[in-house]
């Protein structure tokens, strides 16, 4: 199989890794040696895979991994969960891929173990950082034992994740325990669009926050604050307005 090392060394190093780029030379390599690789796509939620599945599909013969200790509370793990798999079962019987579907135990005090002392870290931090290497780790340690070629995620995908370090975290796994990473950034080239509009296609359940009890918790907190913004706003015009009223009304102008 093809090392991403290969290709990055012939790239300007110097510059921003576009991992974009990078892939696609990486399935162009395939194409013309005539392989078609054993992929395991981790992924995070039936959404976030529509737009990845139908970029890997045509090159790699691939199983969704759903790995996801840190999603709370089980109820939306469990739902999440069904979602992927209806839209795998959909996916396949519409495009005529193979795509299987594989899922973990949920074991969230794993997730809470690995994230212990970084619960006040800021959404995008330290603790999503570790949550990457929990997830991704966990994948590639079963790539491992089910003899794929390759190992990689969703998570690219998300205008809201970082890809340089989802990336670095793969390429430290890769070189620190010898599995093979998939380089990738699934949003460009209008990814995160396509996911939206496959998901609307599909009819899948979209959820409303990363899925960490922390994101969560900072979700309410956004909301809290915009609708307290909203009222002072509120209170605020509602003054202005009386004090004219009051204004108009002294100069004998009601």
């Amino acid at each position: 199989m093809i090392d991403f090392h290969e290709i990055l060394d012939r790239m300007n190093q110097n510059q921003r890794i576009n991992f974009d780029k990078v892939f696609q030379r990486m399935a162009r390599r395939w194409q013309q040696e005539g392989v078609k690789p054993r992929v395991l796509l981790h992924s995070c939620c039936g959404p976030c895979s529509t737009a990845v599945l139908d970029r890997l599909t045509g090159v790699a013969d691939v199983t969704v991994y759903y790995f996801n200790p840190n999603i709370h509370p089980e109820a939306e793990y469990r739902r999440r969960e069904l979602v992927q798999k209806q839209f795998i079962e959909a996916y396949n019987k519409e495009t005529g891929h193979d795509v299987h579907f594989l899922a973990a135990p949920y074991e969230p005090e794993t997730y809470f173990e690995a994230v212990k002392g970084l619960e006040d870290e800021p959404e995008g931090g330290a603790r999503c950082r570790v949550c990457f290497v929990q997830r991704m780790k966990a994948t590639a340690e079963k790539m491992q034992e089910l003899g794929y070629d390759y190992f990689t995620t969703t998570l690219t995908v998300s205008p809201h994740k970082n890809s340089q370090v989802i990336n670095e975290v793969g390429r430290d796994i890769e070189d620190q325990y010898g599995y093979a990473y998939l380089p990738t950034d699934f949003k460009k080239n209008n990814g995160f669009l396509t996911s939206t509009k496959m998901t609307e296609a599909y009819h899948l359940y979209r959820q409303p926050y990363c899925g960490c009890i922390f994101s969560e918790e900072e979700r309410y907190s956004r909301e809290i604050r915009k609708q307290r913004k909203k009222e002072n706003k509120a209170k605020k015009r509602a003054r202005l307005e009386r004090e004219a009223r009051a204004a108009r009304e002294a100069a004998g102008n009601p």
